[in-house]
């Protein structure tokens, strides 16, 4: 099983006969999904890539159950792509595009949580349950698995999650919340959906310094039944520098790197050193 999305997940793609759309299209067609519909204006009628292409997401949702729907699109044009598709009833929205304006960030998420939208990112690698891929990240790097990943970071997701993959140890979902100030979903979200889901037998968090979405983790681990391992980025990190990410930066002096260890530990979590270390930690609790 899975969260979110699984193998028979309906996805229509804004955005899709873009450069960044037509190479991430056919990569999530060669992980298995099922990419029923893209949205190109101008373009409607026609077919890309082997997908019927519509001028709006009204017209592919009148045409396609789509249970689900990914962003190709520009900063300035997002916010109007994505409340296209929460207004035509899509429940899961990825928005991978970077460099949104954080007040049409807040627009999007205000609005998906009113009609019931779940909103992955922005600034997101996307998501991925076995034969579903949302997003941009790397297919050799997933495996089906008890395991259930949710995290921050892009690269260090792929790291975390490829080798469990090479020790044969598979997810039953990897989400990635995204970088930004103003995400639209939260770690306790998705650990709730992690703790309910049968086929979940543990959670690897992988949080960054900055903010205080990890203490929140922190208090809804300790009402888990499943373990749970994390490894938090930024640890050498000097106070009040942005590391890349727009919600990795100490403020105040919150957000600290040994806060978040202090918190996550005392809810009972194990917190790696290094991501190399998930992998044996992930194993101790699966034997």
């Amino acid at each position: 099983m899975a969260i979110l999305v699984n193998a028979d997940s309906k996805v229509m793609i804004q955005g899709i006969t873009g450069k960044q759309g037509t190479f991430h299209l056919k990569q999530m067609q060669a992980f298995g999904t099922q990419v029923v519909a893209g949205v190109a204006p101008g373009k409607g009628g026609g077919i890309h890539e082997g997908v019927p292409l519509y001028d709006t997401v009204y017209e592919a949702c009148k045409n396609h159950q789509i249970d689900a729907a990914v962003l190709f699109i520009p900063a300035p044009f997002c916010k109007d792509a994505a409340l296209e598709a929460i207004e035509s009833g899509v429940k899961v929205i990825v928005v991978v595009t970077e460099h949104i304006p954080v007040h049409d960030e807040m627009i999007i998420v205000n609005r998906g949580k009113q009609k019931g939208a779940t909103i992955i990112g922005p600034n997101t690698f996307g998501m991925a349950s076995w034969k579903c891929k949302l997003g941009i990240m790397p297919n050799i790097a997933f495996s089906p698995g008890p395991v259930g990943v949710v995290a921050r970071s892009g690269t260090l997701t792929y790291e975390i999650v490829g080798s469990l993959t090479n020790i044969g140890i598979g997810q039953t979902s990897v989400v990635g919340l995204g970088g930004d100030k103003c995400p639209g979903s939260s770690f306790v979200q998705m650990l709730k959906m992690f703790e309910a889901d049968p086929d979940t037998k543990a959670v690897v968090l992988i949080g960054e310094i900055g903010g205080n979405a990890e203490e929140e983790a922190s208090e809804y681990i300790k009402t888990m039944s499943k373990p749970v391992v994390a490894y938090l980025a930024g640890k050498s990190a000097p106070p009040g520098k942005r590391m890349g990410h727009a919600g990795a930066i100490i403020e105040r002096g919150k957000g600290t790197y040994e806060g978040k260890v202090k918190a996550l530990t005392a809810a009972g979590a194990k917190v790696a050193t290094f991501p190399h270390e998930v992998r044996d930690l992930i194993k101790e609790h699966l034997k």
